[in-house]
């Protein structure tokens, strides 16, 4: 329903939705930067969402589709929030280590979708759908496509892979270095992804996509504190020059004792 670079940028939502959480439920009080982040957040979404009005005609997509798809990618990122949220509780509660989370996450995850492909492949979805028989998900016919074409497991099996590399390099990341660098990496995602779609033409180039890129990298910088560094290399520097010029104060004066 929209593309490609606008779906990697409208996830920055999550950060609205997990600061808010987060308040509610765990109780965090949250800095003054990092409200300004939600607030420059709010204000980068609604640029890239202006840029996906003002582009879908011309890219082909019908307007209500794209406002459809941009929603229902906004309303996901309160469902991931919420996994955020409970996953900071649990595993800072129970001392989990991360990648048992992961695995428990992945393990329940199989299990519980594998589960709801039954009532799925029997609920009407109409647009929505892309099967011939307009369900939610038909997996009958899902497993028939890869027996015809293996090419799919194919790129099943590397979109599997590619997940857990993802999630295995980020918990390293924030483990070795921190999670505000997990932040500067994955920012680059949504870069190389927007590059590409433009490349193979699968959209339309859009000043205003950049725009709202560099207000919502803005916005997550100011919310994960990577302007502290600056500041603190900044007021370390006034602190030296400080005491530079006090060390020469003493010096005139005891000179002139």
């Amino acid at each position: 329903m929209t593309s490609a670079s606008s779906f990697q940028m409208l996830r920055g939502a999550v950060i609205i939705f997990t600061g808010l959480l987060s308040v509610a439920f765990l109780g965090r009080k949250l800095e003054s930067s990092q409200w300004i982040g939600i607030f420059v957040t709010i204000a980068g979404l609604i640029v890239v969402g202006l840029a996906d009005l003002l582009s879908g005609p011309g890219s082909g997509k019908n307007l209500s589709d794209v406002i459809t798809g941009d929603l229902l990618i906004i309303m996901a990122q309160v469902i991931v929030a919420i996994q955020m949220v409970l996953e900071e509780k649990f595993v800072y509660k129970h001392n989990v280590h991360p990648l048992r989370a992961v695995g428990t996450e992945g393990l329940f995850g199989f299990c519980i979708l594998s589960l709801l492909l039954i009532p799925f492949y029997y609920i009407p979805a109409g647009d929505f759908s892309s099967s011939d028989r307009g369900v939610l998900e038909d997996s009958l016919d899902a497993f028939c496509q890869m027996g015809n074409q293996p090419l799919i497991i194919l790129a099943l099996l590397g979109n599997i892979s590619s997940i857990a590399f993802f999630n295995f390099a980020g918990i390293s990341v924030t483990k070795e270095i921190s999670a505000t660098t997990r932040m500067v990496l994955d920012s680059l995602r949504t870069v190389v992804i927007w590059v590409v779609s433009l490349a193979v033409g699968w959209e339309k180039f859009h000043a205003l996509q950049i725009l709202g890129f560099i207000i919502l990298l803005l916005g997550t910088g100011l919310y994960n504190g990577l302007h502290k560094p600056l500041m603190c290399r900044r007021c370390r520097e006034e602190s030296e020059e400080t005491q530079g010029l006090l060390q020469g104060e003493r010096a005139s004066i005891n000179a002139d004792c």
